[in-house]
């Protein structure tokens, strides 16, 4: 269990999700917002905690966890008893890890590809293949049940539903009711709108110190 556990958080930002994420987890964690259009990410302080000086980070008892797809992995791992990670030797462990790995590994750069409009690539020499394939995976998977694991909502929801419900917002996405739909269920859940309503008040009162 959880004894001393930090999200390192710029609202408004990919760490948004890790804040929803620990709504449904019910775990208990301390809340340090950084004001990133001031750079508080980039100041020594924070560069001492993670030199990358990006967020999502989480510290717990000490170590330091980066990276989206880990921090989602870790954090669904030490609160079990929310169900939100199918254990080691479930059937959905492997399918669960492999749709963690797609997201970080294949669909968010190939996702920047395609925003950036990068000249098509050689499948065999890209280590994700390319934007249409992996958009057709990931649709073709929601088109089998309301979340990644069929009938099972998981950690993953959180992790692609609150990213592609922002990449969708602004463009990044080719229209697809079927994204649309995932977007908003995962949209109305009350971790989530949660999460965003504590963001807001955030952005608020920075803009008041400002």
């Amino acid at each position: 269990m959880a004894t001393q556990l930090t999200l390192h958080h710029c609202p408004q930002s990919r760490s948004t999700g890790v804040l929803a994420l620990l709504g449904e987890l019910q775990a208990p964690f301390e809340l340090h917002v950084m004001n990133m259009k001031q750079g508080e990410n980039r100041a020594p302080a924070y560069l001492a905690i993670n030199p990358m000086g990006k967020v999502p980070a989480i510290t717990h008892d000490g170590a330091l966890v980066t990276e989206q797809v880990a921090i989602y992995t870790y954090l669904a791992d030490l609160f079990p008893q929310a169900g939100l990670a199918p254990a080691i030797g479930d059937p959905l462990r492997g399918p669960y890890l492999r749709w963690m790995a797609l997201y970080g590994s294949c669909f968010e750069p190939a996702v920047v590809d395609h925003w950036m409009q990068r000249p098509p690539v050689d499948k065999m020499a890209c280590g994700y293949g390319d934007f249409d394939t992996i958009f057709k995976l990931f649709t073709d998977q929601l088109a089998k049940g309301p979340y990644l694991l069929g009938d099972r909502f998981s950690a993953l929801d959180i992790l692609w539903g609150t990213s592609v419900g922002w990449m969708s917002a602004f463009k990044l996405l080719p229209d697809s009711s079927l994204i649309a739909a995932y977007a908003d269920r995962i949209a109305s859940r009350p971790a989530v709108i949660a999460a965003n309503a504590r963001d807001a008040e955030l952005v608020a009162a920075m803009a008041n110190v400002a």
